[in-house]
C-alpha cells in the first residue's frame, strides 16, 4: 500500500510534468480550479488548487474533503501513484469506478486532454 509521502511525491510529479506539457495539455493544465483527491484507503484528502499549469497542494486533511473543491478526485494512493507512473490507464480506471472525478461539466471537457 502506497504511503502519504509516495502519494504526495507522486502529485509533485504529476503537477511537474503538468507544467512543461505543451499544447491542449497545456491550456487543460492552465485552468484555475480548487482541487482535491481524496485517498480512500489512507482516509486522507490532499486539498490545493490547480493555478498556473502546477498543482499546488495547501493541506493535507485526515478523512474526506472538509469543503467541495471545483475538481475532485477519489482513489486509492496505488491507483494514485499507478496512473503517475504509466502503469494505469486513467479512462479504464475512470470507466471501472476505480478513479472518480467530480467537476462541472466544462472542467471536465477541459480536463479530457489532460487525462
Amino acid at each position: 500500500m502506497a504511503t502519504i509521502a509516495e502519494c504526495r511525491a507522486a502529485l509533485e510529479k504529476l503537477s511537474d510534468s503538468m507544467q512543461h506539457a505543451q499544447g491542449d495539455v497545456r491550456t487543460a493544465a492552465a485552468l484555475d480550479r480548487s482541487v482535491s483527491c481524496h485517498l480512500t484507503d489512507l482516509d486522507v484528502t490532499f486539498v490545493g488548487r490547480l493555478q498556473g499549469g502546477r498543482i499546488q497542494v495547501h493541506d493535507t486533511v485526515q478523512g474526506p474533503p472538509p469543503q467541495k473543491a471545483e475538481i475532485r478526485l477519489a482513489m486509492t494512493g496505488d491507483d494514485l501513484v499507478a496512473l503517475v507512473d504509466g502503469e494505469l490507464h486513467f479512462a479504464k480506471a475512470w470507466g471501472s469506478g476505480r478513479v472518480k472525478l467530480h467537476a462541472g461539466v466544462r472542467d471536465l471537457l477541459v480536463l479530457r486532454k489532460l487525462l
